[in-house]
């Protein structure tokens, strides 16, 4: 932490007043009003923030976790009503200030970061300003050099590289380990005394979370700051809280110290909670390889390569390489997966393989087939076989059309069926995927996250597809959801003959369903395994590193100290000569500096692009 940082953000005091509860939440109740009456969403919530401490609230989506975050800082909105208790802060009840007051309050002394970063600030105004913005509001005594300069150094206290030029870049250019981090910046440059954390780690990949959980923990113990960190997932909140409480359908059914509640959880809905958390090495079981030896998908030395403008010359470009000499094979009835960081190139490939854009080198072959050279009916027809499911489950379903319509819509677009027969696939489909025959008239709204994901599945099978290429499809979703879905993946497979493409950060999930994994950095697949090769033998750095970042409540075999990678990886536009992944690897030497490492294929068929020989880095310190 830098020093200028320090000096605007001093620690609280330790005197007796500051060891009174930061926060005491007391009998509160919240209902959503509908047109079928009142329904309640919180009940009887009592709960007490410490100072100097994390409290961890932990539940399935829909438990009511984001109501009461929200609650707690005076900020719902119709339908949602409190109808009885009080929050009380600094001597005051949150629920009865003044609109303008409390407004105050959250700026100043009562920070929340919500779950969805990119929507949070004007895309339109550089992100630097929006929070020097924010600072000259609540602190106006600052000079604009002063309050710019601690805008600044809180960028930098976050681990934002090159935070004077950041400040001037706009939401767009941020990632979205960037961007979160963006909004922790503009939570705490006030120096708030409680911070509330909804579910800011979901959308991220597993190293950034770690970075973001490991600044947060720094943060709280330099500045005394209370954090109250909500989340769907029982790992990632075992690592940062002191003190749970586990939120069931708006009741807290149980309180415990972290410890204690993983040790010996009493109600039976934690213990199913922890039972549901995916295990990882403690689990033997590996997903099964396909006995066909059919190759469905064939990519060849892929390459794309992005354009862009020069801001800094006139009429002066500069290239993006995406994706760099990509090669793998996919078996039919194979689960293949590829995971990697924000930015390494994954989605840019999801989008070549399902022919969305077209490669700039290579070769992707659709059983045997050049998808890059298919055109107008061609490929029209070959689109009936593969289809790309992506992440959000909310914008990818229009708001103004039934669920029946936007299912259909493939069979409308290639011609197939009358009317009615259209209808009845639908409905079969509907079934087929766990969707309720009542919904088929109704539009989508009020539909939770899993049940629009079902949605988009169904509008995907209507066209009996091959390949399903799957970006990201599961990472909004909690366990629970996501374990259900998996469940459906696995049963359609079984009856259909799918071959699936996992696209994912999340590496519990590609642990139980792939059978072999590719890992991208920086455009490039560094490694390509097996699944018990990849999780406990993996031989190259940045993979081990990966996994070193998991959240979960098993022991690791390869430790966080040792792995976990700072910052964000090099600019695709400006990548540094020699091993991509040097400027961040613990193990670096003089000739990753110089030699880009190639690809090794070992005996047993995996491969990795690293100088260091086999088997040299640490042995994993668990057994398998």
């Amino acid at each position: 932490m830098s020093k200028s940082l320090a000096t605007h953000m001093s620690p609280a005091s330790n005197s007796h007043a500051a060891m009174a509860p930061v926060m005491e939440v007391r009998g509160l109740s919240v209902v959503v009003n509908t047109a079928a009456g009142e329904r309640n969403i919180l009940t009887d919530i009592d709960l007490t923030v410490a100072p100097r401490s994390v409290l961890g609230i932990i539940g399935e989506s829909g438990s009511g976790k984001t109501v009461l975050s929200r609650a707690m800082v005076n900020w719902l909105k119709p339908p949602l009503a409190i109808t009885k208790g009080s929050v009380r802060y600094d001597g005051r009840d949150l629920l009865t200030l003044p609109a303008a007051t409390m407004a105050g309050l959250r700026g100043r002394e009562i920070a929340y970061i919500g779950a969805n970063p990119t929507s949070a600030l004007d895309p339109t105004v550089p992100v630097g300003h929006q929070i020097l913005e924010k600072l000259r509001a609540v602190a106006p005594e600052l000079t604009p050099q002063a309050a710019r300069q601690r805008v600044i150094d809180t960028l930098d206290a976050v681990r934002i590289p090159s935070p004077k030029q950041r400040f001037d870049e706009y939401p767009f250019q941020f990632s979205g380990g960037m961007m979160q981090r963006a909004m922790i910046v503009d939570a705490l440059v006030s120096n708030p005394k409680l911070l509330i954390a909804d579910n800011i780690t979901q959308p991220l990949d597993v190293t950034v979370a770690a970075q973001i959980l490991r600044l947060l923990r720094d943060l709280q113990k330099d500045f005394d700051t209370s954090i109250v960190f909500v989340s769907s997932s029982l790992g990632i909140v075992s690592e940062i809280a002191d003190d749970m409480i586990v939120l069931d359908r708006g009741h807290i059914v149980e309180r415990q110290s972290v410890r204690g509640l993983l040790a010996t959880p009493e109600h039976a809905y934690t213990k199913e909670l922890i039972a549901k958390v995916p295990m990882i090495w403690a689990s033997a079981e590996t997903p099964p390889v396909p006995s066909s030896g059919d190759i469905v998908l064939d990519v060849r030395d892929v390459g794309k390569t992005y354009r862009v403008r020069d801001r800094k010359a006139i009429f002066a470009e500069r290239q993006v390489r995406a994706v760099r000499g990509v090669s793998f094979t996919v078996r039919r009835g194979e689960n293949f997966g590829i995971i990697g960081e924000s930015g390494c190139g994954k989605s840019t490939l999801s989008r070549l393989l399902s022919c969305l854009e077209q490669p700039d080198a290579g070769q992707i072959q659709f059983e045997g087939r050049d998808i890059a050279t298919l055109k107008g009916r061609d490929l029209l027809g070959l689109r009936r076989r593969f289809q790309l499911l992506l992440q959000d489950p909310y914008n990818a379903i229009a708001a103004h059309a039934s669920i029946g319509r936007t299912i259909a819509e493939p069979l409308l677009i290639h011609g197939l069926g009358s009317r009615r027969e259209i209808e009845h696939k639908v409905k079969d489909v509907m079934a087929e995927v766990g969707l309720a025959p009542a919904l088929y008239n109704q539009l989508p709204i009020g539909l939770s996250a899993g049940q629009r994901q079902r949605v988009n599945i169904a509008r995907a099978l209507v066209l009996e597809p091959e390949l399903l290429i799957l970006d990201e499809t599961l990472s909004s979703l909690d366990q629970v959801e996501q374990a259900k879905l998996l469940d459906l993946f696995e049963t359609l497979q079984v009856k259909r003959g799918i071959t699936y493409v996992y696209i994912s950060h999340d590496l519990a999930m590609v642990r139980r369903v792939c059978a072999r994994i590719a890992v991208m950095y920086l455009g490039r697949i560094v490694e390509l395994a097996d699944n018990d090769t990849m999780y406990w033998r993996s031989a190259h750095p940045y993979t081990r590193a990966l996994l070193s970042a998991v959240p979960t409540v098993e022991a690791k075999p390869y430790r966080t100290a040792t792995y976990l990678l700072e910052g964000e990886p090099p600019d695709p536009i400006d990548i540094p000569p020699g091993c991509s992944f040097r400027t961040r690897c613990p193990f670096a030497f003089d000739r990753c500096a110089t030699d880009d490492p190639s690809q090794t294929i070992y005996a047993d068929g995996n491969a990795s692009a690293c100088h260091l020989p086999l088997n040299s880095l640490p042995a994993p310190e668990l057994a398998h």
